[in-house]
């Protein structure tokens, strides 16, 4: 891989314009691919992502289009499409994508039709592709203005990772490598369902004992699935997973957090989804996540009541005293 690089980032909201602006302010040339030619069109006049991402003034080495992008001149891919529309998009794709080119996934999530994590959609539609995962405490934000961010990419094969790290990591913008996929992509999912509880839990008010509780027991929910489905417990300890739910479940910069702060307070799910513009990826892992865990034999309780709340059968009121109220156990 040459020191500068073709990369083209699919998807435009404020993750994936802050992936294009990191790849770009270190020497890359990077196509920004998004559905709406308006969008591409105003991004490309005004240098800046307004509606995701703004006061960000983006690199010149970035292209917007809403165009097939051009995959055959390209080093690596990043996929930042939200989870539930990335098996269309890739398949869409498919045809164009060359044998062998790095595909490396940033969304987070569970297909609700499948039960697929993100590297077995792109295995089922893009399968000559190179599998990547990237995945950790990171908000696009932090990472715009260039603040210290660790992540973890993942692949099936190691030095495949580490050949690709370099490419990937800014002078604050620091990968490690790993190749357990699933670990990651377990971590990624579970935290964003975690992080609408503990939303709900500080919207309520109940304080900050209540809440590194359920950190730490919803830590314990996310190593239980990782361990059903074959994902190293280091991994989920590391950034990508207890890194990430520590991140996510304690900022209002999280749009999960946010959602569930606002639940929690006595809004209803119709009205906090309609006033945003981004996806907030735990309201559509939620009912995939407690199927997998059905699936697995894996008890996830607070994962089940957050489903429940965002379903409308119960409140977060009585989802938090039906939790207080389960049977007395060992903790380990």
């Amino acid at each position: 891989m040459t020191n500068t690089a073709h990369a083209i980032v699919l998807g435009a909201g404020s993750w994936g314009t802050a992936l294009a602006q990191l790849l770009a302010s270190h020497g890359h040339v990077v196509t920004l691919w998004m559905r709406d030619a308006a969008q591409a069109e105003a991004i490309n006049a005004a240098r800046e992502n307004a509606r995701y991402l703004p006061g960000a003034s983006l690199h010149e080495t970035i292209t917007a289009t809403a165009d097939v992008p051009d995959f055959a001149a390209c080093d690596v891919c990043l996929s930042v499409i939200p989870a539930q529309h990335t098996r269309a998009q890739l398949q869409r794709f498919a045809g164009h994508i060359p044998n062998g080119l790095p595909i490396v996934l940033c969304s987070k999530g569970i297909e609700i039709s499948t039960l697929d994590f993100m590297n077995e959609v792109l295995a089922e539609t893009v399968p000559h592709a190179v599998r990547f995962v990237l995945s950790g405490p990171s908000f696009a934000k932090d990472v715009v203005k260039g603040l210290p961010t660790a992540v973890t990419l993942a692949g099936d094969d190691l030095e495949a990772a580490n050949r690709l790290a370099p490419l990937i990591r800014g002078l604050t913008f620091r990968p490690y490598t790993t190749d357990d996929m699933i670990g990651a992509e377990v971590g990624g999912a579970v935290k964003n369902v975690l992080a609408i509880a503990c939303g709900m839990l500080l919207g309520m008010g109940l304080g900050q004992s209540a809440h590194a509780a359920l950190i730490a027991r919803g830590f314990a929910e996310m190593n239980r699935l990782g361990a059903a489905l074959g994902a190293r417990t280091e991994t989920l300890s590391g950034l990508c997973g207890l890194g990430d739910l520590v991140l996510t479940c304690s900022s209002v910069q999280s749009r999960n957090m946010s959602c569930g702060m606002q639940l929690g307070k006595g809004e209803s799910l119709a009205e906090i989804l309609a006033a945003r513009n981004s996806v907030t990826e735990g309201v559509a892992t939620a009912p995939a996540l407690v199927k997998l865990a059905q699936r697995e034999g894996v008890d996830m309780p607070i994962c089940v009541a957050t489903n429940r709340v965002l379903s409308g059968e119960i409140t977060p009121a009585q989802a938090m005293t039906d939790l207080l109220a389960r049977p007395l156990k060992s903790e380990y």
